[in-house]
């Protein structure tokens, strides 16, 4: 029978380790500004500063370290969403042997390319991890290469154990949690190992998105569950089955399991990099996002928290989506399908409506209109807020006062898809003139382009969203009879914001115009 190895047989695999060939001691450093609204200490370990910008090389090397120079010779091969792979192709780079890296179709080009600068040989196979570890197992038999599992090793799970010897030896005032995030699970098996071992009051949890919790399932299952599908926003965590000698030691040692949501990671990512000016990439955002839901949920004050920085390989073109997600995910901003009367004016009612709502004034995020019906309106709209669970009241407010209102804050369709699609050819748009307007983002902008319009001109399309810069760029469909074009001319020198006449534009004509 397998003997199982205990923490105290862990912690010395983990005090021998050799990691430090290819890894550096990452800082662990306060995250100032988190700290401050959380009311609780918040120190990050930074293994985004990594070579490869992930932990993943410690347990490559520490594995790859205890092979023979037989099998050196013949190479390694390892399954990998992208990060274990830079580290196992990094480590091979460093001992002069070949590395074969199965990866996942699904996996972002930056990790692609990041293997293969660093001399891995890329085979692409499958969907998630689970599919590319079939496939390099198939491999490895082929080929006589020599397996690097990406976390159910005891010599990975060691590698990245250095990470809580590091954070304990930086940090040896109180420390009441470590936040850790599980794929796999060999990071969290590694952590739990070294703290438990030396201080075990020390609490160790895990965290996991709520579409990837295969870890939390099994723990509760008391068995390995395989998960049908994973979600792949955090493809760093996106593990189908968990290890069994992970499975065993995280069901044993770490405290407490949590799941968070992609809206929560995504402002997870904002808060890092106010904090940092970095920007980590979802899984390695994780752990503080659990930290401000722990914190919300225990309603801790003064206590200390590390949250591990597992990785920041994130794809670029995926900031657009991050950012629109974050001030949902932190409840900055709430989203509405608002409905108004199809008459002139209602829609001057609304935007005062917004300016003196309870709490304050607020600022519009968002506003997608067109006009598709004689008697009714129907307008999507974004709102700042001043903290979590405001949208139902806002929503409730408008109600009251004649707008009916449906709160789409937490509408997964509303903000992934229907916010970009409000729109279309209308019926009712005739002799409608079409313009381009860069406003100042400052408060009173619209209401100044409202107050400055003739009564008689009717909005018939209207779109903004704020970028974060200090102007807003909006799309303002107008009907103007012919006979004010010198009114309408006089109308925009005078409001004196740079405009755009599209309505000659082929693509207006193409998608908007009947």
């Amino acid at each position: 029978m397998k003997k199982h190895l205990t923490p105290a047989d862990y912690l010395k695999k983990i005090l021998t380790a050799r990691v430090y060939d290819v890894a550096v001691e990452s800082p662990l450093e306060p995250a100032k500004s988190l700290s401050r609204r959380l009311h609780n200490k918040v120190l990050l370990k930074r293994e985004d500063q990594q070579a490869v910008f992930s932990f993943k090389l410690r347990g490559a090397y520490n594995k790859m370290a205890h092979l023979t120079p037989e099998q050196l010779k013949r190479g390694v091969i390892c399954a990998s969403a992208g990060n274990h792979a830079q580290g196992v192709a990094m480590a091979a780079h460093r001992m002069g042997a070949r590395a074969v890296i199965v990866m996942p179709t699904t996996t972002p080009q930056l990790k692609i390319d990041g293997v293969k600068t660093l001399g891995g040989e890329v085979v692409l196979h499958g969907d998630s991890y689970s599919d590319a570890y079939v496939r390099a197992l198939e491999l490895e038999q082929q080929q006589g290469l020599t397996f690097v599992h990406p976390f159910d090793d005891p010599d990975v799970i060691a590698g990245q154990g250095t990470i809580a010897m590091e954070i304990l030896r930086q940090h040896q005032g109180p420390l009441d949690a470590v936040f850790v995030a599980i794929g796999g699970g060999g990071l969290v098996s590694g952590v739990a190992n070294y703290i438990k071992a030396v201080r075990p009051e020390i609490k160790v949890i895990g965290v996991q998105m709520n579409d990837s919790d295969a870890m939390s399932r099994s723990v509760a299952a008391n068995k390995r569950i395989t998960l049908a599908d994973v979600g792949l926003f955090s493809d760093g965590t996106a593990v189908k089955l968990v290890g069994e000698e992970t499975f065993r030691v995280a069901r044993d040692l770490v405290d407490e399991f949590m799941t968070v949501d992609t809206d929560a990671v995504c402002a997870a990512i904002k808060d890092v990099f106010i904090d940092t000016r970095s920007i980590v990439e979802p899984a390695g955002a994780l752990a503080v996002a659990a930290i401000k839901q722990y914190v919300a949920q225990k309603k801790t004050r003064g206590e200390t928290y590390a949250a591990i920085l597992c990785g920041a390989n994130m794809n670029f073109d995926r900031l657009r989506f991050v950012a629109e997600r974050a001030e949902v995910g932190e409840e900055r901003e709430a989203l509405f399908a608002v409905t108004i009367p199809e008459e002139r004016g209602s829609f001057r009612r609304f935007c005062e409506l917004i300016g003196t709502l309870p709490g304050g004034p607020r600022n519009v995020t968002e506003f997608n209109y067109r006009i598709s019906d004689a008697a009714q309106a129907h307008v999507f709209v974004g709102l700042t807020t001043h903290g979590k669970g405001e949208s139902g009241k806002i929503a409730a407010n408008f109600s009251r006062h004649g707008f009916d209102a449906l709160d789409l804050t937490h509408d997964d369709l509303a903000k992934e898809h229907i916010r970009h699609m409000v729109g279309g050819r209308s019926s009712l748009a005739l002799d409608e003139r079409l313009l381009r307007f860069v406003f100042p983002e400052r408060p009173g902008a619209l209401m100044k382009f409202l107050s400055y319009m003739r009564p008689g001109w009717n909005i018939t399309l209207f779109h903004y969203r704020n970028q974060g810069a200090d102007y807003g760029r909006i799309l303002v469909g107008l009907q103007v009879p012919k006979t004010d074009n010198r009114a309408f001319k006089e109308f925009l020198e005078s409001l004196g914001y740079p405009y755009v006449e599209e309505t000659g534009n082929p693509v207006y004509r193409l998608f908007l115009q009947t």
